[in-house]
Parts: C-alpha cells; sequence; structure tokens
C-alpha cells in the first residue's frame, strides 16, 4: 500500500501549526498545508490540483484532510469534530481533467472514510459521523442569510474541501476529511461573527489537532498497509 497523505489547513495556522505538521511527519505521513508553506494563499486560489499531484508523485494513496469550518448549528460547538459524508458546491467548476472525465459523480471514499471515523474515535476527542459541508466561494466569510440558506441543507461551511475531494478522487487518492470547528458561523451565535474570536479559538484547538493527529496516524499506518 502507499503513503498517507495529510494536507492542513487554517486549523493548523500560527503558533501550533509547526506542532502540528510535526505530529503527522514524526510518522512517516507526507504534509501539505493547502494554504502554502510560505505566506498565505487565499482560499480560492488554492491549485489544488498541484497539491494532490505532489502528493501522487510521493507515493501518497490516500487523503486525510483537516479543515476549519464554521457551525451551521448550534448544538455542533466550536471545538466539535466532524466527517462529512457529503458535500454541497453548486458555485464550483472544477477538474484535473480537459475532456470528458470530467463527467464524475464526486464523494468522499466510503471505505476510507470509515478507517478514519474508526481510528479517530478509539482515542479520547470522539468525532461526529456524518453531516454535509457546504464550500463557499470565499474569500469573505458569509451573511446572515446566507448562513440561514445554508443551515437548511448542511451542518458545517468552509471554503476548500469540496474542491479537493473532487481532485483528490480524479487523482486516484481515497480522500476523507476531518472538520474542526472554530466558530460559529455568522448569524448563529448570539452575537456576530468577530475574527478575534475565530482566531482565539481556532489557537484553542490547534492542542486538540495535535493531539488527534498524534493519536491517530499510528492506527492509520502513515507509511503503509
Amino acid at each position: 500500500m502507499g503513503r498517507l497523505a495529510v494536507v492542513l489547513g487554517s486549523s493548523a495556522l500560527g503558533p501550533g501549526g509547526e506542532a502540528i505538521a510535526a505530529a503527522g511527519a514524526e510518522h512517516g505521513a507526507a504534509i501539505v498545508q493547502r494554504h502554502g508553506a510560505r505566506g498565505y494563499v487565499l482560499p480560492h486560489e488554492i491549485d489544488h490540483v498541484a497539491n494532490l499531484r505532489a502528493l501522487v508523485e510521493q507515493g501518497c494513496d490516500r487523503v486525510l484532510a483537516i479543515a476549519s469550518v464554521g457551525s451551521l448549528d448550534a448544538e455542533l460547538p466550536v471545538g466539535s469534530l466532524l466527517c462529512p459524508d457529503d458535500f454541497i458546491a453548486l458555485h464550483l467548476g472544477l477538474s484535473s481533467f480537459g475532456d470528458e472525465r470530467a463527467h464524475r459523480a464526486p464523494r468522499f471514499d466510503p471505505v476510507w472514510r470509515e478507517e478514519v471515523l474508526a481510528a479517530w474515535n478509539a482515542g479520547p476527542a470522539k468525532v461526529r459521523d456524518g453531516g454535509v459541508y457546504w464550500q463557499a466561494i470565499g474569500p469573505r466569510f458569509e451573511t446572515p442569510a446566507e448562513i440561514r440558506l445554508m443551515a437548511a441543507h448542511a451542518a458545517v461551511v468552509g471554503m476548500t474541501i469540496a474542491s479537493e475531494c473532487i481532485v483528490a478522487a480524479e487523482l486516484g487518492l481515497a480522500y476523507a476529511a476531518i472538520c474542526v470547528v472554530d466558530n460559529l458561523a455568522n448569524g448563529i451565535g448570539p452575537g456576530s461573527l468577530e475574527i478575534i474570536e475565530l482566531e482565539a479559538a481556532r489557537a484553542g484547538n490547534a492542542l486538540q489537532l495535535h493531539d488527534g493527529l498524534a493519536a491517530v496516524l499510528p492506527r492509520l499506518g502513515a507509511v503503509g498497509r
């Protein structure tokens, strides 16, 4: 079997990001920061095809994606973990192919997703099984009216996972995601969304993410199965 890749996002930015990446690398996983190793690439400008092709070239056959999300449900609070089982990205026109092979029905890999869930839930940090991920265009956050529309159909909102999932499948990579709730989406909480509160919550979630990856990767067999 091939190597495991871990794709990190906004949850791994900031002071705790290097420690999170190190937790993956020390177990032999290939680590990619989707927002770029240097500087910061905005979500709608990420080159998912280049990121994932590089992983294929490193011998990877499966991807564990970590993503920062906003919760669309007040009962899914900050700090929650969720493994989505579907997504909505109606605006998204994206493929690594330039011909009829682009006509595909994307999905999270069901077998790999179950392995990820079992491995993560074997530890202390439990992951919610299932829920729809709504990919917004970004880079701005959504209005309360937009969130009300999304909340009728999805559990969390982000700006990257659907794109990655589509490209990963086209390149032959099994793909599953763990979403880390860093904020209640705009209008879900009692007040308006404040970026300073989001950043504080993200920093607090970094420790949970580090410990979770350190526990999960040996169970998943980062180098091979």
